[in-house]
Formats: structure tokens, C-alpha cells, sequence
């Protein structure tokens, strides 16, 4: 058994590496932030989420690429999550790690709602953008903006990096109705919590329709309905649904 874990470190590794070196390095600092998110998530730290969310996001919009990508909202919507953690959890947490322990429980809601719409609203646009491309019209696309910014002593590097990006944005047309699909799951926690249940029962239905597996959704749903909860199988236990909400949140939900 160690030897499999030792074997699975060193391809993960050597994987990453060779992704490392073919990432876009203006938004590496980026990636290397966001991988704080869930330590100080679960930590209960929220100013220290908010600062990161920050700091990723000034990276982002600072880039014109990157300015309304899908990676903006991903941190829409994991700013609305931890809003939501603290709507809920509040009391609990102390106010030296709670930027916003003197607004209410309304305001909040608000707030969270306006960064999932956010994020949808990137999410949709960014899809609409790239919906039904392949990889030489998404390099022709998107070519000449990618390229500003990058170091024209090495072209060749450069285009290590834009074939990487095309691959992204591949995989993000796959991977953005799970996102979406994370968005309509916290909207439905929002309406829930201001007691608008039929609403919430609408987004649940929509995130399930978006992603079968979303077992937040279905249990929130479910709970709803006075419906049995199903429990997590081993695989959803290993591998969470998603950054994208909040180990609190995912409790809260479960």
C-alpha cells in the first residue's frame, strides 16, 4: 500500500511539473493563492478568504484574457459560499476572523445571491462564447489577445502556453455545468433561508438537471419534499463535489 502511495506521488508530481511548465505564468501566482482557499475555509478564517479572493481576482481582471473568463466565477461563487457559511455560522465564528460579523443575516443573503447571479452570468456568457468550437477556431479566437502580455523573446514558449489554454477552455465547456450546476445549489440555499421554498426547490431541479450527481442538490431537495436523504457512496466521499462550496456549507447540506 505505501509503495502505491509513493508511486501516486511521484507521477502526481512529474504531472504537475509538466502542467507547470505549459501554464500561462501571469496567472500562476493565481493558482498558487487559490490553493490556500480551503485551509482557510475550513479554518473559519474569513478574512483571510476574502483578502485571497481578492488578490486571485485583481490577477484575473488584470489581464484582458482573463478579464470576465470562467475562472471569475469560480471565485463569484466561492465568495457567495462563504457568505453563506457566515449567514449561517456567524455566532460561531470569532470576530477576529469575521469580516462581516456586524451585518445581518439579510444583508448577507443579498450578498450572496448577487455573487452567484455574478458568476452565472460569467459562466453563461463565457459558454456562449466558446459553445460548439474546436481547437483551431478557439486558437484563432482567442490568439491575438492571449499573446499580449507574454514575453515575445520566446515565441516558442508562448506557444506552449496558448495550446495549454485552448485544452482549459476544453475542459471547461465540459466542466461548467457542474459549475453551474454548484450555482443553482447555493441559489436554492439562498432562497431556502429567506423561506422562499418554491424557488429553492426550482434551483435545486435545475442543479440536479445540469449535473445528475449533485447529491447537495438532492438531499436539499429531498429535505424539502420530507423525502429520504441518501448517503454518500465511497467515491463522492474521496473526491468532494466542489471547491465551490464551502466544507461548512457542504455539512449544512448533507
Amino acid at each position: 500500500m505505501l509503495i502505491v502511495v509513493v508511486m501516486g506521488i511521484m507521477i502526481a508530481r512529474t504531472y504537475y511539473g509538466q502542467q507547470n511548465r505549459s501554464v500561462d505564468p501571469r496567472v500562476v501566482p493565481a493558482r498558487e493563492l487559490y490553493e490556500g482557499y480551503n485551509a482557510y475555509a475550513r479554518t473559519g478564517d474569513y478574512h483571510q478568504v476574502f483578502a485571497l479572493l481578492d488578490s486571485i481576482g485583481r490577477i484575473y481582471r488584470g489581464i484582458p484574457h482573463y478579464s470576465q473568463s470562467f475562472e471569475l466565477g469560480v471565485l463569484e461563487n466561492n465568495r457567495a459560499a462563504a457568505l453563506l457559511t457566515i449567514a449561517l455560522y456567524g455566532d460561531s465564528i470569532p470576530r477576529s476572523r469575521n469580516p462581516m460579523y456586524d451585518v445581518g443575516s439579510d444583508s448577507l443573503l443579498r450578498l450572496a445571491e448577487h455573487h452567484v447571479r455574478e458568476a452565472i452570468g460569467l459562466y453563461d456568457r463565457w459558454n456562449a462564447e466558446f459553445a460548439g468550437m474546436g481547437k483551431d477556431e478557439i486558437r484563432e479566437k482567442i490568439r491575438g489577445e492571449f499573446m499580449q502580455g507574454l514575453d515575445p523573446a520566446d515565441p516558442e514558449q508562448n506557444v506552449v502556453y496558448l495550446e495549454a489554454r485552448i485544452d482549459e477552455i476544453l475542459e471547461a465547456l465540459q466542466e461548467n455545468k457542474r459549475r453551474l450546476s454548484v450555482c443553482h445549489t447555493n441559489l436554492g440555499l439562498v432562497c431556502r433561508m429567506q423561506g422562499d421554498y418554491e424557488s429553492a426547490v426550482k434551483h435545486y431541479e435545475q442543479a440536479i438537471a445540469l449535473w445528475e450527481r449533485n447529491l447537495d442538490a438532492e438531499n436539499n431537495l429531498n429535505r424539502l419534499l420530507n423525502r429520504p436523504l441518501k448517503k454518500r457512496n465511497f467515491i463522492q466521499r474521496m473526491f468532494p463535489p466542489s471547491k465551490e462550496i464551502s466544507p461548512q456549507l457542504q455539512n449544512q447540506m448533507q
